[in-house]
C-alpha cells in the first residue's frame, strides 16, 4: 500500500459515519485531493460545539453557509448571527458554475443546487422578526453581569427587583428599571428602608449611569415586549428542514455592549428553556457566532465566566454552539477547549506577531504524520481548511487539510425586494411586530410620585391656611394669640409635624396620644 492509498484509509477510518453526517468536502494529500477521502462530521456531535476560524477571504463565510444549509436539511433548525451582512443568500438556490463543477469533480461530490428556509431576526432598527426580552426576563444577576457591577451594585440592583415583584410592578423595558431606580433613591427611600434596608446613593447612581450607557446603544429596541419565545427558534418547515434563523446585525458592529448583551441573554434563555435530554441521536437547535470577537473583546470577567459555564453546560440540551472568527486566540482558552469541531481556514504570516499566533495555533490540533501543521495553515488556499472534528464515540478524528464543498445556495446576498418578499411571508414578523406598553413599574411609579407630590402640595397649602387663621384671630383667654398658645403646646406641635410626615412620605405607624 503506497503513502495515498494508506492516508485514504487512514481518513475514511477516522470520519467514518454510521449515521447522518455533514459532509464537508474532500481531504487533500500534499495539495491534492484524493479520491473517495471525504471529511464528514457525525450528525449527533453537532452538540459538542465548534470554531471556524481563518483570516479574512479565506472562505469562513461560504463554510458556515456549506454547514447551515446541510443541518437544514436534515431537519436541524439553525441561528446565524449575520454581522456583515452576507449570508442572507441562503434563502436562495445557487447557481452552478465552471469552477464549482471542477471543484467538486476533484473531490468526487455531486453538486446539487437548493435554498433553504429562512427567518430575517432584528434586534435593531432594520426590518425582520423583532427579538425583544423585558428587564425581568433578563433578572438581576445577568443585568449585573452585563453592566459589570461589583458585588455591592449587584446586590442593590437585586433589592431592587425585590422591591418591585413584591409590590407588583413589572419590570419590561429600560424606563421601568430607570424610574424605579430614581423612586427608590429619592421618594421612596424611607419605605424601602423601612422594608429591605438602606441602599447606598452612590451605588444606584452607578447603575443608572450604566444603563444609560447601555441605552445610548439602542438597548431600549431589545428590552421590551413582546418577548421572543425560544420555541420559534425550533421551527421546520412542511418537508421537514428546519428553519435557518439569521439575525442581522449591520447597523451594531459598533455597538458591542448591545451585541454582548444580547447574545448571553439568548444563550441563557435557551438554557433556561429546552430541557435535559443528554446526547440525542441529531441537535435540536444549532447556533452560529459570527465575528465573536466582538462578545469576547468587550466581555467582562464575569460574563466569559457566564458564557464558559453556559457552553459547557448547553450540550446536553441538544445545543451546539459554533464561534466562528479571523483568529483562534480571539476565543478564550477555557471556552476553546470546549469546542469540539474546529474548522481552520488558512491564516497569513506579515509579521512576527503572526508567525506567534500561527504556532500556537497549530498546537491545538492532534499531531498528524500527513502534515506539517504550522506550514500547511499558511498553505492553504481559498475554500480549503485544515478540520478535526468528534466522531460517533466522542473521539477526536485525524487531522485533514480538506477541499470544501461548494454551498448549494446563493453565495452572495438577498436584494432589497427578496428580503422585504421573505419578511411580508412570514408569520413570526406579524407576531412579533406589535409592541406592547402595558402598565408597569414607570407608570406605577410615575402615578405614585404625581400622588405624592399632590399630597404634598394639599399639606403645604393646608398649612399655610392655617398659619393665616390663626394670624387673623386676637388674643386668647389668657392673655396670649391663640397661635403662639398652641405652637408653644409641645404635644401639638409634635402632632402637627407628625400628620404632615405620615401623609407626604407614609412613613408612620405610630399613634401619638395626647
Amino acid at each position: 500500500m503506497d503513502r495515498k492509498e494508506m492516508f485514504s484509509a487512514h481518513i475514511n477510518d477516522g470520519y467514518l459515519c454510521k449515521g447522518e453526517s455533514i459532509i464537508l468536502g474532500g481531504a487533500m494529500l500534499d495539495g491534492v485531493p484524493v479520491a473517495n477521502a471525504h471529511v464528514k462530521v457525525p450528525l449527533k456531535t453537532m452538540n459538542r460545539h465548534g470554531l471556524i476560524a481563518g483570516a479574512t477571504g479565506t472562505g469562513k463565510t461560504k463554510t458556515l453557509q456549506v454547514v447551515s444549509e446541510q443541518l437544514s436539511r436534515l431537519g436541524v433548525p439553525v441561528l446565524l448571527m449575520d454581522v456583515k451582512g452576507d449570508l442572507s443568500g441562503i434563502a436562495m438556490p445557487g447557481q452552478e458554475k465552471p469552477f464549482i463543477t471542477e471543484r467538486h469533480a476533484k473531490i468526487g461530490l455531486p453538486y446539487m443546487v437548493g435554498g433553504s428556509p429562512v427567518e430575517l431576526l432584528t434586534i435593531s432598527k432594520q426590518e425582520g422578526v423583532r427579538l425583544r426580552a423585558t428587564i425581568s426576563e433578563f433578572g438581576p444577576v445577568l443585568l449585573s453581569r452585563i453592566l459589570d457591577l461589583n458585588d455591592t451594585q449587584g446586590g442593590v440592583l437585586s433589592v431592587i427587583f425585590k422591591y418591585c415583584d413584591d409590590k407588583k410592578m413589572p419590570l419590561l423595558d429600560l424606563k421601568d428599571i430607570k424610574k424605579a431606580i430614581q423612586f427608590v433613591t429619592e421618594e421612596g427611600k424611607a419605605e424601602m428602608e423601612r422594608e429591605y434596608g438602606k441602599i447606598s446613593p452612590a451605588s444606584t447612581g452607578i447603575i443608572l449611569r450604566k444603563l444609560i450607557e447601555m441605552e445610548q446603544q439602542d438597548a431600549e429596541l431589545f428590552f421590551g415586549e413582546k418577548s421572543f419565545d425560544i420555541a420559534d427558534l425550533m421551527r421546520r418547515d412542511r418537508n421537514g428542514n428546519g428553519y435557518v434563523n439569521i439575525v442581522r446585525l449591520t447597523d451594531i458592529q459598533d455597538r458591542p455592549k448591545l451585541f454582548s448583551t444580547f447574545m448571553l441573554c439568548l444563550l441563557a434563555e435557551v438554557y433556561d428553556t429546552m430541557p435535559e435530554i443528554g446526547d440525542p441521536e441529531k441537535p435540536e437547535l444549532v447556533i452560529f457566532i459570527d465575528e465573536a470577537h466582538l462578545v469576547f473583546d468587550q466581555a467582562s470577567k464575569a460574563l466569559l465566566s457566564e458564557i464558559e459555564t453556559i457552553i459547557k453546560l448547553i450540550r446536553s440540551k441538544g445545543v451546539g454552539v459554533f464561534f466562528v472568527t479571523q483568529n483562534p486566540m480571539d476565543v478564550p482558552n477555557e471556552v476553546l477547549a470546549q469546542l469540539g469541531l474546529k474548522i481552520q481556514h488558512a491564516l497569513r504570516a506579515f509579521t512576527a506577531i503572526d508567525r506567534q499566533a500561527i504556532k500556537l495555533t497549530a498546537e491545538n490540533f492532534p499531531l498528524s504524520d500527513y502534515y506539517k501543521t504550522d506550514e500547511t495553515l499558511t498553505s492553504l488556499g481559498i475554500g480549503e481548511a485544515l478540520v478535526t472534528a468528534l466522531n460517533e464515540k466522542g473521539i477526536p478524528t485525524p487531522l485533514a487539510a480538506t477541499m470544501m464543498r461548494a454551498p448549494m445556495s446563493r453565495m452572495d446576498i438577498l436584494s432589497q425586494a427578496e428580503i422585504d418578499s421573505l419578511n411580508r411571508s412570514s408569520d413570526l414578523v406579524r407576531k412579533y411586530s406589535e409592541v406592547i406598553d402595558r402598565e408597569s413599574a414607570f407608570e406605577i411609579l410615575s402615578g405614585k410620585i404625581e400622588a405624592v407630590r399632590k399630597q404634598a402640595e394639599e399639606e403645604a397649602a393646608s398649612k399655610e391656611r392655617e398659619k393665616e387663621r390663626w394670624g387673623r384671630g386676637g388674643r386668647s383667654s389668657s392673655g396670649s394669640s391663640g397661635r403662639g398658645s398652641v405652637l408653644r403646646n409641645p404635644v401639638v406641635k409634635v402632632l402637627t409635624s407628625a400628620t404632615f410626615i405620615r401623609g407626604v412620605f407614609g412613613i408612620m405607624k405610630k399613634v401619638i396620644k395626647l
